[in-house]
Order: structure tokens, then sequence, then C-alpha cells
């Protein structure tokens, strides 16, 4: 009678710790086999995998007077509070560990990131923080208060210099967007690296209206790029970023100068990745309506595109994240869409707007 008053007790006290593990786990959605098709790989790979990803709004609760950011507060028309705030925080970790399979990325370029604070509460407060993250941010001046950001594993990527290049429209001066990160550091311990990360003007007010923002932007980063090539014609060049434009627009075409195919790729320099991936994919990183764009973008220099350094892309490229947990049914315009946080003003309590992609580092 003891042993099985013992056993019966035994179990009561388990109960409360199988739940917590389970809801640990739990994404906001009926899905139990969540993370089974992922599997785990090797603590310290050959390659570095690095994550570009648009995390839709992820701002802290608080209002901040100096910034148009009123509607993510308990008070503004998304009801945003700390409980939303720390399930959007759940839903980014837990994505960048199923991008890894379990060895979570070694460089993570971010945007709509708020501030710093919300970085901080990323790394250091959710299960990424045994994986030793450390951030770099610069604040910008963007109205909304977005920025964007770069998170890196000391363990596989050290960086050297950052700095951030600001963008300011010599024909609208009043308008303001976000920095151009960039970052350089060394990978494998020997091979250096030049990292941008981008947020390019939205589309919002009308593509023609808004398209020589993202012109001019694309320019000033052409600038730094040049600068470097000056330096180095074989210099390893990664530019990531939602770009607010497909692979094939003037911005990246022109403005950049990132060709879309093989063949003029050595004479331009740099070379966009998702345009080689949009030429056989019925899809995209983000959906308006019916369609797919491609705005989340890799572009290479062409040393790292052919390997002629150390250093070489996977022979698969760019590729898009699209697990199933990160997808939704579109059941007004069919098929599938990404599974966001908002849709207007309601809350949905999904990932992002944008799926996140990826592309494989290799020291040769």
């Amino acid at each position: 009678m003891f042993k099985k008053i013992f056993i019966f007790a035994v179990i009561i006290l388990l109960i409360p710790i199988v739940f917590l593990q389970i809801t640990n786990y739990s994404v906001g959605q009926n899905n139990t086999q969540l993370f089974q098709q992922f599997e785990t790989i090797q603590e310290d790979p050959e390659y570095i995998r690095i994550v570009f990803y648009n995390v839709e709004n992820l701002f802290d609760i608080y209002d901040d007077s100096l910034k148009n950011d009123e509607e993510f507060t308990p008070a503004g028309i998304k009801n945003w509070n700390y409980n939303k705030f720390q399930q959007k925080l759940n839903n980014i970790y837990k994505t960048l560990i199923a991008i890894g399979k379990w060895e979570p990325p070694a460089i993570v370029g971010l945007c709509e990131i708020e501030n710093r604070y919300v970085l901080n509460k990323l790394v250091f407060e959710t299960p990424l923080k045994k994986f030793n993250y450390k951030i770099i941010h610069e604040e910008s001046p963007d109205l909304r208060g977005i920025d964007v950001a770069l998170l890196y594993r000391p363990k596989k990527f050290k960086p050297l210099f950052h700095k951030a290049i600001p963008v300011i429209f010599p024909f609208d001066t009043a308008k303001k967007t976000r920095d151009i990160l960039y970052v350089k550091g060394v990978v494998f311990n020997e091979d250096t690296l030049h990292l941008f990360v981008n947020h390019w003007s939205s589309r919002y007010g009308g593509l023609l209206a808004t398209k020589s923002l993202r012109n001019f932007t694309a320019s000033v980063l052409k600038n730094t790029v040049d600068s470097i090539f000056e330096n180095n014609s074989s210099a390893n060049i990664l530019i990531m970023g939602d770009f607010n434009d497909e692979p094939t627009d003037q911005s990246l075409t022109i403005s950049l100068n990132a060709v879309t195919d093989t063949i003029n790729i050595k004479s331009a320099g740099l070379i966009n990745l998702m345009a080689l991936k949009q030429k056989t994919l019925n899809e995209g990183t983000l959906k308006y309506k019916n369609n797919w764009n491609f705005f989340d973008q890799f572009i290479v220099s062409y040393s790292l595109f052919n390997g002629n350094n150390k250093l070489h892309i996977d022979s698969q490229g760019a590729q898009i994240f699209n697990a199933d947990f990160l997808k939704e049914e579109d059941s007004k315009y069919l098929g599938i869409k990404p599974f966001r946080t908002y849709s207007g003003p309601k809350y949905l309590g999904g990932f992002s707007d944008h799926f996140p992609v990826y592309i494989d580092l290799f020291a040769n």
C-alpha cells in the first residue's frame, strides 16, 4: 500500500515539471512535433551559418517620447504588453535554433528591432544565453525607432571594427531612415569578412514615390563597398538585408551594381544570390496579397562566390527558411503565407511577416 502511495506521489510531483517543459517549447500553435524535423548536427561544423531575419516589429512595451512607437505600448492601438513581448522573444529564439539545426547560427543580422534593450532580452534572457551571443547595434534616426543589428558568437566570428553608415537624403533631409551597419571581422580565425546589414526604405506611399529613396541608399552602400575594393579587389564582402526591392530592381542592379547571373559577376564585383534563387522558385520571403516578394537577400563579392580566397559560399547559395511552423494557410489568396505577429491591429501571435534567409560559409 505504501509503495502505491509513493508512486502516486512521484507522478503528482512530475506533472508540473513535464507541463513546464512542454510550455517552454510552445510557440502559440498546436504543433507538438514542431522541431522534430530538425536534425542534431555536430557542435563545431566546418562551416558557419549566417542568417538575416526581419523579425517584424520587435518593440519593448515602453513609450519613447523621441520616437513614434506609441502603437507598441499597452495603451496603444495594438495593445502591446509584456506577455506578447515575451512570446515574441520566444518565437525569435526558437526560429534561430531551428535554422541552425540545434547549432545556432554564427552570425545573425536583424532588422525591425527597437533598441538595445530588446536585444539584451533576446540574447541574455532566453535560452540563447547559453550560446554566448554578443551584440553589435547602433541607434539610428528612424522615426519609428527601428534599427538593424548583428548578433555573433565569439567562437565563430571576431569583430575588428564596426560603424553605422548614415543615409541622409539630399533631396529630402527631413526624411529619416535606418543606418546601414558595417562590421569587419575575422572568421575561421584568419579570414577577413566585411558584413553589411541593411533595411532600406519601405514602399509605403507607393513604389514610384519611394523608389528614389532606395536608389540613393544603394549608392551610399556602393560607395563603401567600392572603397573596400580599392584597397583589396579580392575582398570578402557579404551584404544582407530587407531591401524592399526585388533583386532585379534598379536600386540593386544599377545603383549597387549587383548582377543577377554568373556571366558578368567578375566585372561587377557583386552578385545577388537571391536573384539566382528567384529564377527557380515560385515563392519568396514575404507575401503581399497573392504575390510573393524576394525583399530579403544576400549579395556577395566575386571572391566569396567563386572561392578565390580561403572563404567560399555553399554551392546551394542563399536559402529561405520557411519551415511549417512559420507558415499559416492563406484563406483569402490561397496557398500559404508567413505566420505573422499582427495583421493590422489584430494580434495573431505568430513569428514574422518575413521568412528568414541564410547562407553557409566554408573555409577552403
